[in-house]
């Protein structure tokens, strides 16, 4: 009789929602994809298959068996990939992470849940269709409603971020990316905790230091071939010399 490997030892499957195709590459709807791509930067994963009408890139994060994805069905119907592919490596729901655009969030906020409703998002519904539960962990990462109260959905999600939304998600999808290493490592509980927490939304993005120009680089050198100036004598020092003086 076969038995049923530990969940431990099974892959996560981490899935990225979005649309298949430059049109759609840096738009609102497609931050899933932008997060499992910088994932696979991160620790030198390719996509270089295809399988169950995603994109497949497969490998090891923290120890842990991955199979990264980005289903090419088109958002409305990422389940269709998705359940194919739970099905295909015979994982349980909670083996199987979704990352998904929030509305409902901040641009640049990132809320982990173990479980929950699809809360209008079609790319969700499918996939809670397709596995035939809600019950498995996802990452929704904000990006705001219009501020234009009559402006359509559809046209904001699948639209591209101003100037100053895309300075915030420059940071945000390498956080997003460090958020799904933390589930791997210490699983969505602890994770959460951390990722959830108003400490770490604030959390200002890190910039990279600019590179330093030629002028800067030789000023740098005369400052480090100077001389060292005199010492200013302190206030305390100016009396003991007094005192020191008066003595003689």
């Amino acid at each position: 009789m076969q038995q049923t490997p530990p969940q431990e030892n099974l892959p996560l499957l981490i899935v990225g929602l979005g649309n298949p195709g430059p049109k759609y590459a840096t738009t609102r709807h497609n931050v899933g994809f932008m997060t499992v791509d910088e994932l696979a930067r991160r620790h030198g994963l390719r996509f270089s298959t295809r399988q169950a009408d995603a994109e497949i890139a497969k490998g090891e994060i923290e120890g842990t068996r991955v199979i990264l994805a980005k289903p090419q069905t088109y958002m409305n119907d990422s389940g269709r990939a998705v359940g194919a592919l739970a099905r295909f490596y015979k994982l349980p729901s909670s083996r199987v992470v979704i990352i998904y655009d929030e509305l409902d969030l901040p641009v640049g906020t990132l809320r982990m849940r173990e479980k929950g409703s699809a809360n209008g998002h079609n790319g969700l519904k499918s996939v809670i269709q397709h596995l035939g539960t809600q019950d498995f962990p996802r990452l929704r990462v904000g990006i705001s409603r219009p501020a234009i109260s009559d402006h359509k959905q559809i046209d904001w999600v699948l639209g591209r971020f101003t100037k100053d939304e895309q300075e915030v998600m420059d940071g945000t999808i390498p956080r997003a990316a460090e958020a799904i290493e933390a589930i791997i490592t210490f699983g969505i509980e602890r994770a959460m905790n951390k990722y959830n927490s108003k400490e770490e939304q604030g959390k200002p993005a890190a910039k990279p230091a600019p590179e330093p120009t030629p002028q800067d680089i030789q000023q740098r050198i005369r400052e480090a071939e100077s001389p060292p100036p005199p010492k200013q004598e302190s206030w305390v020092d100016k009396i003991r010399h007094i005192i020191r003086e008066e003595a003689k």
